[in-house]
Parts: structure tokens; sequence; C-alpha cells
């Protein structure tokens, strides 16, 4: 199936695919698919295995995101990523791989297999086996589900991947799967030499067979041409279909339509419709005869080049026959020329068929085309063009013939869109690298937009906090201005309320310093004092006005016994009566008396 290989320049290698799959499977969100609210403990994670396995046994096509939304569990992220990247892959791969879609449909299957190892393996999932085992599906891109042996045989392989595969999620390891995969590439291998030779005894039969085809269907279109709507004797319509037909197609064989015994025959044959019908032969006597002398040599001159050997005797006995009686000028017996052929079928487009210039036909050479749509379409194989014929020779993917068809019939068929070419085909690694590349700049994009939004909401933290700062401080300065404010009301208070004492005090002072001086005014000589102990006394002084001198304002004071004198000015007398160092107390010398009486009972009691 060499034909099939479409072998790409830039197939990807592992490294380069893995190398983006990890951080795609890690860091991709996609929106309406069943992320979890936070990040699940491990044991919290379900198992989905089970589910997996029974979606696989059973060959369904259905998408491992529908799968996990339709049931209720705890998926982790990864895995809910696992199972969209594996449905992406695949969902691309039977669009654009090419394969028929019967068999794209059962190789997508394996989104199951792929999501299982991707999330325990992340990009070794697509291991080098399993990789060139996919891209080897292109070689089956001429695959068509005929029910026929070669369509019979990719359907068996592809029952025992079934039973690879279940044996792998059986088992937990992927052995099973790349044990098939090294299978099917050396069984590919023997398949590939087989349908060589297969296919180079095919063209060279079919070569034979157009060469064939052309001389006996030329022969046939001659004869029929020639003997159509006449009406000859059977001798000369028996020698026609007996001998000169086969004549005529063995003269084709060996030289072709240009060859000179081919013309030399269609000549004569001709001339034997000519001798034979009297409608044309009678009008001319002279050259019936002229004729009638020489066709026998000319027959057997012309039959001993082809056939290198002589005419039977016996096959010119009737041809004889009829040229003695035409020229007697008898009417011999005449039927129909093509009902006495006994239903002879013959194609008068092989007269004037031309071969299409190598230019024209050479593009289609081995390519595929399809007929049909979805499931019942049918692929077939441009193998060779059959030049002799100008036929299509058509082969299915294993090199087995499919049919014939006639250039002209196959130029109608692409103008009716009955037939189109196959698209081209894709395979798997460039399918996996192109989705992991756009996945892989989603990813890359998102992780930009999230670490925008996180520097837009850093950024808006850190205005909100500056405003909440800025908020602060505002209160603060208004608390300190009002605080301010309260200060200078109570200051403003404190220094009236100061100011209102000092007043009062004043006032008092002044009030106590008045009733002073008019007490020192009304001490009279021999009125009393008392004086507050000072440093120089520790008992309070009693003294009473010796001497007021009006001129200094000078008062003298003694004490009872004249002695211990002591000078007050008016003005210190009055400060120390206002401050309270100083009290009087009588303004005579009856107190004085009065004093000494009370002093000296007090003495006689305690005697």
């Amino acid at each position: 199936m060499s034909q099939n290989r479409q072998r790409p320049k830039d197939v990807p290698s592992v490294a380069t695919v893995s190398g983006k799959i990890d951080d795609v499977l890690a860091g991709i969100r996609v929106p309406d698919l069943p992320y979890p609210a936070g990040k699940l403990e491990p044991e919290s994670v379900s198992d989905w295995r089970p589910l997996l396995i029974s979606c696989w046994s059973e060959q369904r096509d259905e998408r491992v995101t529908h799968l996990i939304r339709s049931v209720h569990l705890e998926w982790s992220a990864r895995q809910v990523n696992v199972a969209y990247v594996a449905d992406r892959i695949m969902d691309v791969f039977l669009k654009t791989s090419g394969l028929h879609p019967s068999l794209a449909r059962r190789v997508a299957r394996l989104r199951f297999y792929l999501a299982w190892r991707m999330d325990l393996e992340g990009k070794k999932a697509f291991s080098g086996p399993v990789l060139s085992w996919l891209d080897s599906l292109q070689e089956w891109r001429g695959w068509s589900d005929s029910g026929g042996r070669s369509s019979r045989v990719l359907l068996d392989q592809l029952d025992s991947l079934v039973i690879a595969v279940s044996a792998s999620f059986e088992s937990g390891s992927t052995d099973p799967v790349e044990a098939f995969c090294h299978q099917w590439q050396e069984e590919s291998a023997r398949r590939d030499a087989q349908a060589g030779k297969l296919r180079q005894r095919l063209l060279e039969t079919e070569q034979g067979a157009a060469k064939q085809r052309k001389a006996d269907q030329t022969a046939r279109a001659l004869v029929g041409r020639a003997l159509q709507g006449r009406r000859l004797p059977m001798p000369i319509v028996r020698f026609i279909l007996d001998y000169w037909q086969g004549l005529l197609k063995q003269s084709v064989w060996d030289a072709g339509l240009e060859g000179e015994t081919f013309r030399h025959g269609s000549k004569l044959l001709e001339w034997l419709v000519w001798i034979g019908d009297p409608s044309l032969s009678d009008k001319d006597r002279n050259r019936l005869y002229h004729v009638g002398e020489q066709i026998g040599d000319r027959l057997l001159d012309v039959w001993k080049r082809v056939y290198n050997q002589a005419l039977p005797a016996d096959s010119l006995a009737g041809i004889e026959g009829v040229m003695v009686s035409r020229l007697r000028g008898e009417t011999p017996e005449l039927v129909d020329a093509l009902p006495a052929a006994g239903g002879f079928q013959w194609d008068s487009s092989w007269l004037s068929f031309e071969v299409p210039t190598e230019q024209a036909f050479k593009p289609f050479e081995g390519q595929w085309f399809v007929e049909g749509e979805g499931g019942a379409e049918q692929r077939r194989y441009f193998y060779a063009f059959l030049t002799e014929s100008a036929e299509i020779l058509w082969t299915n993917g294993a090199g087995v013939k499919l049919g014939l068809q006639t250039w002209t019939d196959f130029q109608a068929a692409l103008e009716k869109e009955q037939i189109r070419p196959l698209p081209k085909l894709t395979p798997f690694g460039t399918v996996l690298a192109e989705t992991v590349e756009l996945l892989a700049g989603v990813c890359d994009k998102q992780r930009r937009q999230r670490e925008q939004a996180a520097e837009a909401a850093r950024l808006r933290a850190e205005e909100l906090r500056r405003e909440k700062e800025a908020a602060e401080a505002r209160r603060r300065a208004e608390e300190a201005k009002r605080e301010a404010e309260l200060e200078r009301q109570r200051q403003a208070a404190e220094e009236q309320r100061i100011a209102d004492e000092k007043a009062e005090e004043a006032r008092i002072r002044k009030e106590h310093t008045l009733l002073a001086e008019k007490q020192v005014d009304a001490i009279k000589l021999g009125g009393w004092i008392v004086v507050e102990p000072d440093e120089t006394s520790d008992e309070p002084a009693r003294l009473k006005l010796a001497v007021r001198i009006n001129a200094s304002r000078k008062l003298v004071f003694v004490d009872r016994l004249g002695l211990n004198r002591r000078e007050f000015l008016e003005d210190a007398l009055v400060e120390g009566i206002v401050e309270g160092r100083i009290r009087v107390l009588g303004t005579s010398a009856e107190f004085d008396d009065t004093l000494s009486r009370v002093v000296g009972r007090i003495r006689v009691g305690r005697n």
C-alpha cells in the first residue's frame, strides 16, 4: 500500500509535542466544564478508569467530557483538562485525517485510552510506538467499508486493537498496546511487498487485456458499421463474421490502426459488402467485373501477411458462388446482415476515440478518488491509464482491481461531481502538533490574562490601600483638626476659666484688700494682731500696735512686754492680712485687757 503513504517532512517529535502538553494539562481552563470549586485532596478524586474501560469495551462514540458531565462525581482539574485535550485531538483527527469516516471514527475511540494515560503520565502517553502507528494509518486512506476480503483485513486488525487496549486497561500497563503497534508495523511491511507484486502483475495483465480489447472492439465496430442496414448474401455475411473479423482483430493487435494490413483489411471488407449488396454494385457493372477478378487474390494475400499461412481452401467457396451469380446478372438470396449475425454487439465509438495526451491524464494517476458520502462512501485509486483502450484502471488500497472506466466517462463523472478527488491526508502527528500548539497558545493567553488580572487586582488593592490610607489620613487630619478645635476650645475655656478665676481672685483680693485696709485703718493704739510662724519663729506672735506713723504710713508693734518690736508698712500689713499671715485680733486696749483676764483665768483653772 505504498501508494497510500504521504510521509510528512515535519512530523513532530515526541519531545516537541510533549514539551507543551503538560503545561496545557496543568494550566488551561475551558468554560462550561465541571471543574472542582477548589483543590481536591488526592483521596477525594474519583477513579475514572472503570468508566473509561466500559466506554472502550462498548466502542462508544462519546466524548470524554460528556462522560464526566453525565455522572455526579468529584473530578480533579487535571482530569477535566485531560478529557478536553483528548476530545479536542480526536475531534480534529476525525475532521481532517482524510481517512474513511468509519475508520477514523474507530480510531477516535482511542480518546478513552489516551485520557487515561495522559492523566497518569502526561506527555508520555504519546509514546514513539503509538505515534508511529497512528501516523502509519495514512496507508489505509483508500480503505472503504465494502464488505470484501481486503476490507475485513483492517476490521480484524482493529478488533485486535480493542483487545490490546482492554488488556492495557486491566493490567495498568502500556505494553499490550505497544506490542500491537509493533506487530502492525511488521505486518504493514509484509502487506506492502505483497501488494507491490500484485499490482505489477495486475498492470501487465490489464495492459495486455486492454490491447486485446481494443483490437476486438475495433474489429467489431468496423464490421458492425459495414453491415449495419445492409442486405447481403448469407455466404458473405458468414465469411465476414467467421474469418474477416478475426483478421481485422489480429491486424489491430499486430500494428494498430495505422498498420498497412489493417488498412487493406478494412478496404477489402468494404469491397465484400459492395459486391454482396446489389443496390450498390448494380450501378457499376464494369467495376463489379474488375473487383470480382481481384478480390479472391487480395483476400488470400492479406490473410497470408497477417497469419503467415494460407486461407482455408473452402472458406472462399461461398464468395465465389456469389460472384458467379452476380456476374451472370442474377440476384442472390439476401438477408439482413446484422440480424443474421445473431445478436452481434458493437460500439462505433471505438472507430473515432482519441487517446488523451499525457498532460491530460498524468495529473490524475496515483491519486485517490471517492464516490458517495459519509459511511457509504467508496474510495478508489487511479492506478494506471491504459493508453491502448483509453481506460482507467481502478484499484483499492490492497492493489485489487475494482474495475475499468473510460476516459470520457471519468471526465463526465468529475464534471457532475459524482466522483471527486480525496482531500489531502493529515497524519495524526500533524493533528497532534497543531492541536497542542493551538491549545498551548490558548493556555499561554489565559496565563497572561490571569497575570494581568492578578496585576490589575494588585494595583486595585494597592489603589484601595492608598485610598484607605488617604481616607485614614483625612480622618486623622479631621480628627486632629477636631481635637485641635476642641483643644482650642478647651484652652479658650481654660483661659477663660483662669481669667475668670483671676478676675474672681482679683475681685476677692480687692475685697480682702479693702477689708484689710479697713481693718488696718481701724487698728487703734493697743490693737492686737497675730503673725503666723515663719523661719525665725515656731509659734504665732501676738503683737499690739504701739505707734502709728502717718507720715511714713508705718505701724510699730510690740509684744505684751513691750519687747520684740516689729514694724509694718500699711501696704505690707494689708498684704499680710490678705494672704492670711497676719490676723487682726482687736482694735483697742480693751481687747488687750480682756485677753489678759481670759488668759489669767485659764492659768488659775489649770493650777
